[in-house]
């Protein structure tokens, strides 16, 4: 075995994935022409799928988002996101949708939670792979409709909605604006992470931190640029859910051989990092590919994976009798495979 074989096999979770952005290309064309949504010409769908930034990306993004209509679209993507999700590794997952990006093509909310729970269902009995929803509020439509947001939200709970979280482009509100829509999920007993720091500011991350005391930070690479900010952090024990492949287009992190990486940096200033995979159709890859890119072109050791592995865990929104258990099961799994590695690929 060798290190890229190991961080593809050893157990992970999945902590920061996007169900809009994990629609299968081919899914998205078919069902974008059953309802009718009219795409830019293309002759290999992969064509449609060319970006060089975060709004080029969430361009695309929301074509993909008008093509999911009904309970029947969303309960298809959901079913085959988690079937790629258990073949990439993933023992658990915790995903973003985004509501909002539906209701403004008349879209309503129980109808998508329908879908996505069913979804959620049948992959669970197909694949043993149990998975949590976490909706998120566009930041681009203020803290107003946030608040509008938690409320809807509130109001369709259902068990498998764990928490909230925010998307869409970073800038230019800063987190504290969204304070009230966080106080008042905190008050409901919902889980609380946030992007920040993806392309805002280090100071995105404190906000995020400090103000919205979110469980996790989402992205939040321009931590680094702040060694106060990075200390405070690791004090706290702040988990953050970093996704190597989408950094090439969406950050100014876009070489991962470079020491200065904000993710390789991120671990070796010994922060609670967790990889994931985003948007992994978008970006040709999923949760497996991640761990090997790390490994491979990061030249993350095996250690270090396995920290990354097992802080999914700890990171991971369900209670502490399964923590502990899985924790237990996958350091074992895990040795018995890093037993199986040259030393020179485990040290390295």
């Amino acid at each position: 075995m060798n290190i890229e074989e190991f961080a593809r096999r050893i157990p992970k979770a999945e902590l920061h994935l996007h169900l809009e952005g994990a629609v299968d290309p081919q899914t998205f064309v078919e069902l974008a022409a059953k309802n009718g949504v009219t795409l830019p010409p293309f002759g290999d769908v992969m064509e449609l799928y060319r970006y060089d930034n975060l709004l080029e990306f969430l361009n695309i993004y929301n074509l993909v988002s008008r093509a999911v209509v009904s309970v029947a679209d969303f309960r298809r993507i959901t079913y085959e996101m988690l079937a790629r999700c258990a073949g990439g590794g993933a023992r658990h997952v915790e995903f973003f949708f985004s509501p909002h990006a539906h209701m403004a093509y008349g879209v309503r909310y129980a109808d998508m939670l329908d879908g996505i729970v069913g979804g959620m269902a049948d992959a669970e009995t197909d694949f043993g792979l149990g998975s949590l929803l976490i909706p998120a509020h566009s930041k681009a439509l203020g803290p107003a409709r946030g608040l509008d947001f938690v409320d809807m939200v509130l109001e369709h709970r259902r068990d498998q909605v764990i928490g909230i979280g925010t998307d869409y482009d970073e800038l230019p509100n800063n987190p504290a604006l969204f304070a009230g829509m966080y106080d008042k999920a905190r008050a409901a007993g919902l889980r609380l992470t946030a992007h920040a720091g993806e392309v805002g500011p280090a100071d995105f991350v404190r906000q995020a931190v400090e103000v919205l005391k979110v469980d996790r930070v989402d992205h939040g690479y321009h931590v680094v640029d702040d060694p106060a900010l990075v200390a405070d952090c690791r004090d706290r024990g702040v988990f953050f859910t970093c996704c190597p492949s989408t950094t090439l287009t969406t950050t100014v992190f876009r070489d991962f051989g470079d020491p200065g990486h904000a993710i390789r940096r991120m671990i070796d200033l010994g922060l609670k990092v967790t990889l994931n995979s985003d948007d992994p159709p978008m970006f040709g890859t999923d949760l497996g590919a991640e761990f090997a890119l790390a490994a491979t072109q990061m030249q993350l050791t095996a250690d270090q994976l396995e920290t990354c592995a097992l802080t999914s865990v700890h990171a991971a929104w369900v209670d502490d009798t399964a923590k502990r258990q899985w924790i237990t099961d996958w350091t074992a799994e895990i040795q018995a495979l890093k037993a199986q590695l040259p030393a020179d690929e485990g040290r390295r």
